[in-house]
């Protein structure tokens, strides 16, 4: 009878003192969701069985299709208060959660006005109005001290224990390092050794037999970190997942196709992604490409891809993440857990949890979800791609893929690629001219090759400059006309030739080519240093300099033998295919 009038005196509290707050109140306000159906019908008489039972039960519409029956609304501390007395009773599942009120749409139960969303909160105890004894006066009392046992008792209540309570034990003494033999729920010499050794660590008698109060403690040092997370099942009915979170650490944040966002709570730093979209393999591979672009996606760490599923892993800056996604009936789900470095043993428990309670339910995300969001070229569902620390532009000499760059571009690089996809390794840097040679590596076949110029330019000649003009941005390179003003720079170098040119930053490194198409040289970038060259002053090493360097690290670039000019569409077509985007990465 005293836990029915724990029960009531939560409950009763929580609707006697309802008064409607500020407008502040009203954003506060959270419910404690009790069920999900895709069909009115269903929630409606759902509801109206927990009506029977329960106070303050609502309906609402959660979008997709989808309709909750909640209780409330509350004061988020009422609303875990009364969470946490419901589930140890019985009276609601034991997978409900606290929801809140901007999920929450069209109200469809009770029948009637529209449910106040101002949550009921507890006054404070001057302005608690008399209720009859002993309910309001009685506390809920603390959970009672599990009694101690001896070994024989032990060994009874043990004996109760289902399988799946003593694998449970024996994943607890492992974890611990306590136990190191197979999971298999038989307690032999083995698993009595281990027990027996955990007592003895944990200064209690090493009867190798836990009693009731051992067998939770060695349960609660083993969840301790989960506990301290608040792992809490949800349900997202638009993506259609449910899945356990760490929900004192992250909460809903926005939805933004493919993605359902939760933000971080706390100075942690957790943030988890949902992954919901409808598709096929091409869709899902295509995900698994754009994921690694992502800031929030550290470059080093493992990558597997199948026919119909993926993982990442990213390990960096101060970040772990762990991603993964499978393609079923034509929807992709998955998830993304961002952690912090130096957190491992919870990090990998949440990422355990997480796992092992997801759960595929009906419907998937709408792909115009979040379509109203503020776009940027370099956003993806509000998430920052990964940009280079510095683009320039470069140029194919051989068919084997050895490419000619500015210095500075493959400056303090922890990672060089070739238009974005292909890795690079330095053959040669050559900063005191300007000027590196770089090798793939993997094999590639470019659709043109550099074809160095054998006779000297002549003064005036019109030439222009290939480049990515704007480090990638557009896509593809475009040609820069100007004229070869000297064959040797100011300070009167003759490995260098001025040119009246205006490039922009990202042209650096790009051919420099004459009417017949030939490679005369290899742009400059236009700052050098702590110098800035004036606006139509450009530098470009010439074809002789250039030559020399790819002798020197054993490669042979192609002569020109061209001397006809011709039109501009050959020559952008011929330069457009040796023209790669160089790019450094921090």
């Amino acid at each position: 009878m005293k836990r029915l009038f724990t029960t009531w005196a939560v409950v009763i509290c929580a609707m006697f003192f309802a008064f409607v707050e500020t407008a502040q109140a009203q954003q506060n306000s959270v419910w404690i969701q009790i069920a999900a159906h895709p069909s009115r019908a269903d929630a409606e008489a759902r509801a109206r069985d927990f009506a029977a039972q329960l106070p303050d039960v609502a309906g609402f519409s959660l979008g997709a299709g989808w309709f909750g029956v909640v209780l409330g609304p509350y004061t988020r501390p009422d609303a875990e208060r009364i969470l946490q007395v419901y589930r140890r009773e019985g009276s609601i599942p034991r997978d409900s959660f606290i929801a809140f009120s901007r999920n929450l749409r069209a109200q469809f139960f009770p029948v009637g006005p529209v449910q106040n969303t101002a949550p009921v909160v507890a006054p404070a105890p001057t302005e608690v109005p008399a209720v009859e004894e002993p309910i309001a006066q009685t506390p809920e009392p603390a959970p009672a001290a599990l009694p101690d046992e001896t070994v024989s008792e032990a060994r009874r209540s043990e004996s109760r224990l289902t399988r799946a309570e003593r694998e449970a034990l024996q994943i607890a003494m492992k974890a611990q390092g306590f136990y190191t033999s197979t999971i298999d729920g038989a307690f032999g010499r083995g698993t009595r050794r281990s027990m027996a050794d955990w007592q003895a660590a944990n200064r209690f008698e090493p009867t190798g037999v836990l009693t009731t109060l051992q067998r939770q403690t060695l349960l609660d040092q083993y969840n301790a970190p989960l506990i301290s997370v608040g792992m809490q099942r949800i349900e997202d009915a638009p993506s259609g997942i449910a899945l356990d979170l760490p929900a004192k650490e992250v909460a809903f944040d926005r939805y933004e196709s493919p993605f359902v966002q939760y933000k971080s709570l706390t100075d942690l730093g957790a943030r988890v992604f949902l992954i919901s979209q409808p598709g096929d393999q091409r869709t899902l591979h295509g995900l698994y490409d754009i994921m690694q672009t992502l800031e929030v996606i550290p470059l080093d760490g493992e990558r597997k891809r199948n026919a119909n599923d993926f993982t990442i892993e990213g390990r960096g800056k101060g970040m772990v993440t762990y991603t993964q996604a499978t393609l079923r009936n034509g929807q992709i789900k998955g998830f993304t857990l961002i952690w912090p470095e130096g957190d491992e043993e919870r990090r990998s428990r949440v990422l355990t949890a997480m796992q092992t309670s997801f759960t595929r339910l009906d419907g998937v995300l709408d792909p115009a979800a979040g379509a109203d969001a503020p776009q940027n070229v370099d956003l993806l569902a509000g998430l920052q791609i990964r940009r280079p620390r510095l683009s320039h532009s470069g140029f194919f000499v051989d068919d084997r893929g050895t490419v000619i760059t500015t210095s500075d571009v493959v400056a303090s690089c922890s990672r060089i690629t070739l238009d974005h996809d292909y890795e690079a390794e330095i053959l040669l840097n050559d900063a005191a001219n300007g000027l590196a040679v770089l090798a793939a590596k993997d094999a590639l076949a470019p659709i043109a090759v550099a074809e160095l110029a054998t006779t000297t330019p002549r003064l005036q000649s019109d030439v222009a400059v290939s480049g990515f003009s704007y480090q990638g941005v557009l896509g593809a390179p475009s040609l820069t006309w100007g004229v070869l003003s000297d064959l040797k720079s100011l300070d009167g170098n003759e490995g260098v030739a001025r040119l009246a040119l205006a490039p922009q930053d990202g042209d650096a490194g790009g051919p420099v080519i004459n009417n017949t198409g030939a490679v005369i040289g290899m742009l400059l970038p236009n700052r050098i240093g702590n110098q800035q060259l004036p606006d139509g002053v450009s530098f470009a090493v010439n074809a002789d300099a250039l030559r020399l360097a790819l002798n020197s690290v054993d490669r042979r670039p192609l002569a020109s033998a061209a001397e006809q000019s011709v039109p501009n569409e050959a020559l952008v077509r011929a330069t457009s295919g040796m023209t790669v985007l160089v790019s450094c990465w921090e």
